[in-house]
């Protein structure tokens, strides 16, 4: 019987092995901007372990756009030389399409490392100039962003461009706009952040205006034959903020410019956002904007039980699954959750010995009763 979690699913000329999805995870552990030797190993074992897609963490398009110091950006020939490198591994050793997320923080900028106390940057620490739609802080204690003008507008989508062709360069599979989590292009989006009273602010329409020209940007220098979407955050969780019937309208307008994907989160814009937490609390964004829109999703949150993950899948909730700490907690979870499923997943040859199949007297609890 097929499990429909571990069946093939296609986006543009990509078919992936399966919906399971390794979805973005920030490491802090750039150079730079440059990918390390911590990019080599997370990435590489991510790649081997079943999954049909690993996205790779947020990618910044500047430096200005970095969260932190340390965070990946693919804004410079190094930059490029060593991400090349760790993804040459995962496509060397690896057994899944391999993904990118281009991204900007905005105001959420020039900050301290999370594993620092995530606290924004000092003088004294390097602190640089953060940009955002309006002259309005993300809270009290953080930076105020200069808002951007005609030129500063311009300038950030050329940066999306360039970083979206150094990716399609490096061999990406597929690529991923960010506009979620509070960052540039959510602030955009939400009112909360956006207080302009040009072309780019007020109406919903005006709102959307600018991650709209972005995307059609990327998706005009990105391969037509690669997948290009883009995550959302579906509600601020804090009233007066962005909602779910906002991003509806907004998946639907992305729609007729190319939109492949939209992988949907929430969240991350203000700090008064009440969340709330459970297995799966986010799938039912993604069901409604997919019904809405007509878009393929990908449904995240707190999604680590492999029943859930396949019923999401099963139901037409959700057409992928993306997880993050569950990965983090198990790369091997495509794995785990093929065999409780009684199906199928990728391995690479230096590991197939130890599929189940290959020792089941190891594996009593698998065996047809």
């Amino acid at each position: 019987m097929s499990v429909p979690l571990f069946t093939p699913i296609s986006l543009r000329d990509l078919e992936l092995a399966n919906r399971v999805v390794v979805a973005p995870m920030c490491q802090y552990q750039a150079d730079d901007g440059s990918a390390s030797d911590w990019h080599l190993m997370h990435l590489g074992q991510m790649s081997m372990g079943g999954f049909g897609l690993l996205i790779i963490e947020a990618t910044h398009v500047s430096p200005a756009g970095r969260i932190t110091p340390k965070c990946l950006g693919l804004y410079s020939d190094e930059n490029e030389q060593a991400l090349a490198r760790a993804i040459a591994f995962c496509r060397r050793h690896g057994v899944a399409s391999l993904g990118i997320q281009l991204a900007h923080a905005g105001r959420k900028a020039s900050t301290h490392p999370p594993l620092a106390g995530g606290k924004p940057l000092s003088a004294d620490d390097g602190a640089w100039t953060t940009v955002a739609p309006s002259a309005v802080a993300y809270a009290d204690d953080w930076h105020v962003p200069q808002a951007l003008d005609a030129d500063g507008l311009t300038r950030v989508k050329g940066q999306f461009v360039a970083a979206a062709e150094r990716a399609a360069r490096i061999g990406f599979d597929l690529a991923e706009v960010h506009a979620a989590h509070g960052y540039l292009l959510h602030e955009f989006l939400s009112p909360l952040s956006n207080r302009r009273d040009d072309a780019y602010g007020g109406s919903l329409e005006n709102r959307m205006r600018f991650p709209l020209e972005v995307f059609e940007a990327v998706r005009a220098v990105w391969p037509d034959d690669r997948p290009l979407g883009i995550r959302v955050s579906a509600t601020d969780w804090v009233d007066g903020g962005w909602t779910l019937e906002e991003t509806m309208a907004f998946a639907k307008a992305l729609v007729p410019r190319g939109c492949d994907f939209i992988d949907v989160s929430s969240g991350g814009l203000h700090p008064s956002q009440k969340i709330e937490l459970g297995p799966g609390y986010q799938v039912g964004f993604a069901e409604a904007i997919k019904q809405a829109s007509g878009l393929t999703t990908m449904a995240v949150g707190m999604i680590r039980d492999p029943k859930l993950a396949n019923a999401v899948v099963a139901e037409g909730r959700a057409d992928m699954v993306a997880l993050a700490r569950g990965v983090m907690y198990d790369p091997r979870w495509a794995w785990h959750a093929a065999a409780a499923l009684r199906a199928s997943a990728p391995y690479p040859a230096q590991y197939a010995r130890c599929h189940p199949d290959t020792w089941p007297q190891a594996f009593p609890e698998l065996q047809d009763q």
